[in-house]
């Protein structure tokens, strides 16, 4: 099969979720903390080891990863469904009102806030930020990487939903 043009957005959307994604929450510290849920993590680069997440131009924490100047990424583990939906509300309270109902501790090296019960943490230095359309490409230097528990399953985001993968 060949498709010659692109669908319009909301048909390349229905694509694009063909494609499963693990969930993250992407967090600033500072005095006033944000999280936003993404899944659009992935690894860029071992030396230096570098990471990068995508972030809309119009969401609150866009402008808040250049003021922080780090952040922490935390990977859900498969029981944290309601975190996901929980940092993707927009009409959560904002600064650290948000993180109240949450479980979670400060980074060792950024002072963000790290979710409880992920299955690992990052904790990065901006590095650069790439024009990505509606988006920009936001990549960051590891300054710390955490394994915390092998044997929990990963948060899915695929065809629009959650799923577990155990």
């Amino acid at each position: 099969m060949t498709a010659d043009v692109l669908p319009d957005p909301k048909g390349l959307r229905s694509l694009l979720a063909t494609f499963a994604t693990g969930v993250t929450v992407l967090t600033v510290g500072g005095a006033t903390p944000r999280g936003m849920t993404a899944n659009s993590f992935t690894s860029v680069s071992m030396e230096p080891p570098l990471v990068l997440v995508c972030v809309d131009r119009t969401a609150i924490m866009h402008a808040s990863l250049h003021r922080a100047g780090v952040f922490g990424v935390s990977v859900l583990a498969s029981d944290q469904e309601e975190l996901a939906r929980y940092f993707a509300d927009h009409d959560r309270p904002p600064g650290f009102a948000q993180f109240e109902p949450v479980g979670w501790l400060p980074g060792e090296n950024t002072g963000v806030p790290l979710i409880r019960g992920a299955l690992a943490w990052f904790e990065c230095r901006l590095w650069r930020m790439y024009d990505g359309g509606d988006h920009s490409i936001v990549v960051g230097n590891l300054m710390s990487a955490t394994r915390l528990d092998d044997g929990a399953g990963a948060l899915l985001f695929h065809q629009g939903g959650f799923h577990r993968l155990d």
